[in-house]
Formats: structure tokens, sequence, C-alpha cells
């Protein structure tokens, strides 16, 4: 890659088959910061429901362990088949998966068992791509695709269970089913209609569209369509919590003034002391519905979204935390598609104790500011790979 700044996003959309409560695919990734890598892997086990899961979740948290280490291809692969239980229906063991391993240069690795193939979307164009084919002499009828590609910024890798490809099989309208061409044509659209389009959006929009493929958009198969999109890191700023020296006021205020990205206050006092030394009226807003335990947001010009602090904030480390898409509409969701759109995010937390936290009334589990940064945070880069730095005052 060349030398300009390059984050690797990551994100995957996910449907349960009709009726299962568990979904049989299972979607891991891992940074690794000190050697500058990523790595995602798919997994689909055989069938469906707790058994199609429990051979999944073997196969991607293997592969992932493996592909860290350096593991020989074909051996890892040994390992887990060995590894899998046995169906005593069919009496295989059975998983397939995709793994993607990019390096800090560029360089990637994309090692498939059984999954439908990678594509990548160069230029608003699909690539063909040159592959090597191996085989365990143990499980010869296995066999593995491994590419090697050299990535560049903008690029995207586009990798699904065969949920998605196999969408609407058998259906008067796709006998064969949505088949690669058809996600790889859709997955082109959507690139050329919104060429900046992450990868959160664009995997949400092959899944939704695959549904669509289904008798009454309901899913015949677990399906997961995964995405990652190289790309310059969109940044997001949030100030909370007024400075431990009020006198440090100003060259608070400025962190986020002076800032290229979003920009977000969490806090009522906080948004007051931004509003002063930068000259800025707060104004009530309606964004964001309020309701329930969670105060509205206000606007500023010139920040994208100010909030409540401490209540905003907890409750959107649950939404983080949580692996349901949030349904209630209120600041601490706008504060978490934020974040989630974004890939760095810098935290200028003041150190000064509010005595409104210390209020009895207010929940249990309400924790001290910097404790749920620290939270959002673990939360952040450990489940979503999000790049994040903390700056207190």
């Amino acid at each position: 890659m060349t030398g300009e700044e390059v984050f690797v996003e990551v994100e995957a959309a996910q449907r349960n088959r009709y009726g299962e409560d568990i979904c049989g695919d299972a979607f891991k990734t891992l940074r690794l910061a000190d050697e500058g890598r990523t790595i995602a892997v798919l997994s689909d086990g055989l069938g469906h429901g707790v058994k199609a899961s429990i051979l999944s979740l073997m196969t991607a948290t293997m592969a992932l362990k493996y592909t860290a280490s350096d593991t020989d291809i074909v051996r890892a692969a040994e390992v887990i088949m060995d590894a899998l239980p046995v169906c005593q229906v069919r009496k295989i063991s059975y998983a397939t998966f995709t793994v993607v391993d990019i390096r800090a240069d560029g360089g990637a690795r994309v090692v498939e068992m059984d999954n439908p193939p990678i594509t990548l979307v160069r230029e608003e164009q699909a690539v063909n791509l040159d592959f090597e084919e191996v085989s365990s002499p143990r499980y010869n009828d296995r066999v593995i695709r491994v590419y090697d590609l050299a990535l560049r910024p903008g690029d995207r890798l586009i990798f699904t269970s065969d949920g998605i490809t196999q969408a609407g099989l058998g259906s008067e309208r796709l006998r064969l089913g949505w088949r690669i061409k058809g996600c790889r044509e859709f997955a082109l659209e959507e690139v050329a209609r919104d060429p900046k389009i992450s990868a959160r959006s664009l995997s949400q929009k092959i899944l939704a569209q695959g549904l669509r493929q289904e008798p009454f958009q309901r899913a015949y198969d677990d399906m997961t369509a995964a995405v990652i999109y190289l790309r310059r890191p969109r940044r997001t700023i949030i100030l909370t919590g007024p400075p431990y020296a009020a006198g440090r006021d100003k060259e608070f205020a400025e962190a986020l003034g002076d800032f290229d990205g979003r920009k977000i206050i969490c806090g009522g006092t906080t948004a007051n002391i931004v509003g002063r030394e930068l000259g800025r009226a707060i104004r009530d807003s309606l964004r964001g519905g309020g309701g329930g335990d969670i105060p509205p947001a206000a606007d500023m010009d010139g920040v994208d979204l100010v909030t409540e602090g401490i209540l905003t904030l907890t409750r959107t480390a649950q939404l983080l935390e949580s692996d349901e898409t949030p349904r209630e509409k209120n600041p601490a969701t706008l504060l978490y598609n934020i974040l989630l759109d974004s890939d760095s995010i810098e935290f200028v937390v003041g150190a000064r104790i509010n005595e409104a936290h210390q209020d009895p009334n207010l929940p249990i589990d309400l924790e001290i500011r910097r404790n749920i940064i620290k939270r959002i945070r673990n939360v952040l880069e450990g489940k979503y790979l999000k790049e994040t730095t903390m700056r207190v005052f």
C-alpha cells in the first residue's frame, strides 16, 4: 500500500434460518495491532440451529487462532476437521470457512473451503482473481482455495455463506438461486450508486437483497454477508465532563473546535463550556426523540451531536455490548450509530467530579465517567475493531 493512512473496516450482517433462534453461521474477527494485521473468519456449520452453530463457532475460533499463529493451511484444516463433532444423522463432521488475513502493507491471503468464492471490488469493478488449490491427503474431498492478493486503498472484499448465493433456490423465479453472479452485480450497483458506502451499510444491503429473493422473504438457510473495506479513516471526537482545572476550559473546547471529523459533546456542563469558549449557542432539539430515561439531544453549530452525559453514555455502552440491533430511538442510538460508522474515535474526558452523579436516586449500575468511557473503548476495540484514544483533562 502507499504511504496513505488506511483503515480496514470489517463488518458482517446475519440472519438466522426462519424459525431458528440461533445462527448456524459464525463470523469472528481479530486485529493484531502490533503486527498491523486484520483477520476475519466466516464459517457455515452443517445444517441449522444449535448443532450448526457449534460446528461453525468451533471452526471459526480455531481458524482465527491458527491464522494468527501462521500455522500451515493444510495442517490447520486437518486439525479443524479432526476436532469437529460428527453429525449423528449424516455421520460426517462438516463446516465450511473463509479466512481473510490482511497485513499492514496491503498484502492479503484468503483461504476458502467450500464457501462461495470471494469478490474483490476495485474502482467499481469485480476483479478476476487467481488462486491455488490445495488438499489434505487425509481429506482429499475437501479442496482449499488460496488467494494471495495485493490490496489497495478503496478496495472491498465481499464474502458470504451459501445462504446468500442460494437465496430463492428452487423458486419459480430463481430455480438456481441468486448465485454469486446476482450477489456481485447487486454489490457493484450499490458501490456505483455510493462509491464511499461503508462496509457496514453494504453488508446490510446485500443481506436485505438476498432476503428479497426468498419466498415471503423468509430465510431458507442461515445467511451471512461480510464486507471488508480499505479506506481513509473516518474520525470522531467525543468531549465529556468538565476539565479538572477550570483554567483549561479554553484548551479543552479547542480540542473539539480544531478537530477534523465528526464532533460529539456528551454532558450539559461540557456543552456549556464549549459554547462559552467557542462562542456558540446551545439550542433545544427533538432529534433522537428522547423519551424513557434518556434526555433529548441539543443542537450547536459545528457539532454533530450534543447529548446528556452519564445516562446516555451508559446506555450507549449497553447497546454496543448487545448483539441485537437497537429498535429504540433516542440520543444513545444516535451516538451508537455514529460510533459504528467511525473508524478512529478520540475521547477527551474531563476529570472533575460532577456532584449530580452522587444522587442516590440514580440507577445503581451507573459508573463514573472514565469507567464508562473505558467500557465503551473496550467494546469498540474488541468487538468492532475500531481504533480509540483517550486524553484526560
